[in-house]
């Protein structure tokens, strides 16, 4: 489908943004020459310029940022527009010469006594960027000079081709055979792929794994190539800076302690047996002799589906929701109406599914709806993300707004939860019910166990190439294999193809990314079971997360909504959960 054959109602708003590329071009060239903050140079030493030159380099991010969300946004519509790419690079070139010349001030603060920083900390005109200042305090090691740090700076957009590269190959040039489906041949797009992977049609299924894969083995050199860029990026900072590794690196910047990483780690670990456990009973269910890598993301229960036009399936997003209240659900209902989000798949569109929100716009939703269960969630999902951004832009100053990416995923989880419990809940269909039952299994598998797969992959394609190790498409797939057959177990026949699995992963470009997800939903069930079980009180602690920004520590932001990830108690419980709901389902079979 094209784009100009969708609804006006189905395609989101950029002109609440700017009204046409026109208004942009102005926008964009108001920032020209802007990007000079030398009177600042030597004087970051007082409450008074420091106060005066946050609030100046605030105030010049927002207007870019605002620039960039309608170039990232056009861009998405088409990634084949070239006036688009243009234009999204022409944006990011900008923040490189803004991120240079700001570069001189962490160093400049940094350098600065300890007791002048705790005062400075302290001091009641800076409240508003107090966290921060912590963070500059505790990184004072991995600071380096001014002229280090400008030369860091400008490598910000060169260090960005690995992912830009992998992205155009993904979505612009895999080319991706075509396939019969619904009586004609059509291309084998991502989302097709998705639909037919959890569609009933085995030999289907086979093809379409068969195709898709053989699609990314054509260019697996290059996508090798490419991941491996990524990760020497990662290197070089970790070496320039003097963190331990790369992991220390990345949990460091989040401000998240390493005993939460390694936690998760070992009890998903722990649990492998439940998954073993499933698997085997998946593959009993279904009465097959062998259990291939493309049988295990159907439903078990057929014909029970939630097949739903988009419109019913946002209601359904609605009731699913409503514990958390009717302000909750005015906001959802705005989204809609106002245009936030781009429903349909189309010609050239980006894959997959993301929200984004910049302080001083409402937020945006990319979809690609496609009539399953796995969208109905989706919309949950990513409205969850949309108003999590929502609450911290309003409640906080700018330079608190924007959480960490540690917490970004539990917003859009716990709304997943909920709607799947109101789903068990209300159903009378025993078929139903034990379809959502699975849907919840498969649900903490590829949410927690999968993301948790990926965390141990990127955690260890990282350490070989740290001691020297080159990666390339042999050794790459040879540990993910392995790490596919520590997870699924000897139930499952683990096709050779599953080993590339890794290549088409866009998230590997955002380096220890994944994990998060898995700690996300990890702390959605407790959240999620708290609101339910306690209603009212576990809300409003919970609207308190929400509205947190970054203004501490991310962990806890967790805490004050009722889930500590310091205390493997909150892991054994999304284990028990998982366990629980297999047993469930087991009474069914």
């Amino acid at each position: 489908m094209e784009r100009s054959e969708v609804s006006l109602q189905y395609k989101w708003n950029t002109d609440d943004i700017f009204v046409g590329d026109e208004a942009w071009e102005q926008a964009f060239s108001a920032l020209e020459g802007r990007e000079n903050f030398d009177v600042y140079r030597g004087k970051l030493n007082t409450a008074e310029n420091l106060l005066s030159y946050f609030k100046a380099q605030e105030s010049l991010t927002v207007k870019a940022m605002k620039v960039y969300l309608y170039a990232f946004l056009k861009h998405d519509e088409d990634v084949r527009v070239t006036k688009y790419n243009s234009a999204l690079a022409r944006v990011m070139n900008f923040f490189a010469r803004l991120d240079a010349a700001t570069a001189f001030a962490v160093p400049e603060i940094t350098a600065l006594p300890e007791e002048k920083l705790l005062e400075l900390i302290a001091d009641d005109r800076l409240k508003d960027y107090d966290y921060g200042l912590r963070r500059i305090l505790a990184k004072k090691r991995y600071i380096l000079s001014e002229r280090e740090e400008r030369i860091l700076a400008q490598t910000a957009e060169p260090m960005s081709t690995a992912s830009d590269v992998f992205e155009m190959l993904d979505n612009a040039e895999l080319h991706l055979p075509e396939i019969e489906y619904g009586g004609k041949r059509v291309p084998l797009s991502h989302g097709l792929y998705s639909l037919i992977m959890s569609g009933q049609d085995r030999a289907k299924r086979t093809e379409a794994f068969e195709l898709y894969y053989k699609a990314y083995r054509g260019i697996l050199n290059t996508l090798a190539t490419t991941y491996y860029g990524n990760v020497k990026n990662d290197i070089f900072y970790k070496n320039v800076r003097g963190y331990d590794s790369c992991l220390q690196m990345a949990l460091f910047e989040e401000d998240v302690d390493r005993s939460v990483y390694d936690n998760l780690i070992a009890a998903v670990n722990e649990a492998t047996p439940v998954m073993h456990r499933y698997m085997a009973l998946r593959k009993r269910v279904l009465g097959y002799e062998e259990m291939h890598m493309y049988d295990i993301y159907p439903s078990l229960v057929e014909n029970a589906e939630l097949a739903l036009s988009f419109e019913d399936a946002y209601e359904l997003v609605l009731k699913g929701l409503a514990p958390l209240g009717e302000s909750y659900l005015v906001l959802l209902r705005k989204g809609r109406e106002e245009r936030w989000i781009d429903v349909c798949e189309t010609e050239g569109k980006r894959s997959g599914a993301y929200s984004i929100g910049i302080y001083g716009n409402h937020p945006y939703v990319l979809l690609n709806y496609q009539k399953t269960t796995h969208n109905v969630f989706t919309i949950a999902h990513e409205m969850g993300h949309a108003l999590h951004s929502y609450f911290s832009n309003s409640a906080q100053p700018c330079s608190k707004a924007d959480y960490k990416i540690f917490v970004a995923e539990v917003a859009s989880t716990v709304n997943e939860v909920l709607l799947l419990k109101y789903l068990l809940k209300t159903t009378q269909d025993g078929k139903l019910k034990k379809y959502l039952l699975n849907y919840f299994m498969d649900m903490i598998r590829t949410t927690l166990f999968r993301q948790t797969q990926f965390a141990e992959f990127e955690e260890r394609a990282h350490e070989m190439a740290e001691r020297g190790e080159p990666l390339n498409k042999d050794n790459l797939s040879a540990l993910y294999y392995e790490l596919n057959r520590k997870y699924y177990g000897d139930a499952v026949t683990h096709d050779r193809d599953i080993e590339i699995e890794w290549a088409r992963i866009p998230h590997f470009y955002r380096s220890f990314y994944v994990y998060k997800y898995a700690t996300g939903i990890t702390a959605a069930i407790c959240i999620a079971n708290r609101i339910l079980r306690e209603g009212e009180p576990a809300v409003s602690d919970y609207f308190a997360f929400l509205s947190g920004g970054c203004s501490t520590d991310p962990v806890s932001l967790l805490r004050l909504a009722g889930a500590d990830l310091t205390d493997r108690k909150t892991f054994s419980a999304a284990m028990d959960e998982f366990r629980d709901t297999l047993e469930a389902f087991e009474a069914f079979c």
